[in-house]
């Protein structure tokens, strides 16, 4: 592959910080900044092609994702004060912005069928990338997503 992790930084941020906030992390950046910090440990040992860096560093934000569900549910925190506003206050143009319909479509699908939907269609990954980084088979895969579609489809009112 060759690249450096500034490259692969450049390259690849934006969309996994698209599926950070997609799947609803409390603090994506925070966890972008986390991902990108073990790509830039661990990119002297991988080799591979630009498909496997992008699996590979997909795969690394998945689990750094479950990690911090795992904490939060462990450790909850207890905030003084008011509790910030966790939306997205981004424009559509700006790199990340969701727009507000399909914002509200993404939200309204399963944990499971939106982390498909994401990582196929944010992260650009094939349905093998996305059984292997999920745990799942390529069947079920094909199956959250032509369900979550389904879903999107009848959310956002478009034809079949």
């Amino acid at each position: 592959m060759g690249a450096g992790a500034a490259e692969v930084y450049l390259r690849l941020a934006p969309a996994v910080l698209g599926y950070l906030r997609a799947e609803h992390a409390v603090e994506p950046e925070d966890l972008l900044g986390e991902v990108f910090l073990q790509v830039a440990r661990d990119l002297t040992g991988f080799s591979g092609d630009d498909d496997a860096c992008r699996r590979w560093v997909f795969t690394i934000a998945h689990h750094r994702l479950v990690d911090d569900w795992r904490r939060r549910r462990a450790r909850p925190r207890i905030h003084e004060g008011e509790v910030p506003d966790l939306a997205d206050p981004r424009p559509v143009d700006e790199p990340g912005g969701l727009d507000p319909v399909l914002r509200r479509a993404l939200a309204a699908l399963t944990a499971e069928q939106r982390e498909v939907v994401v990582l196929r269609f944010v992260a650009d990954l094939s349905l093998d990338d996305v059984a292997v980084i999920t745990g799942r088979t390529v069947g079920a895969v094909k199956s959250l997503q032509q369900r979550a579609l389904e879903n999107l489809r009848r959310a956002v009112s478009l034809p079949a």
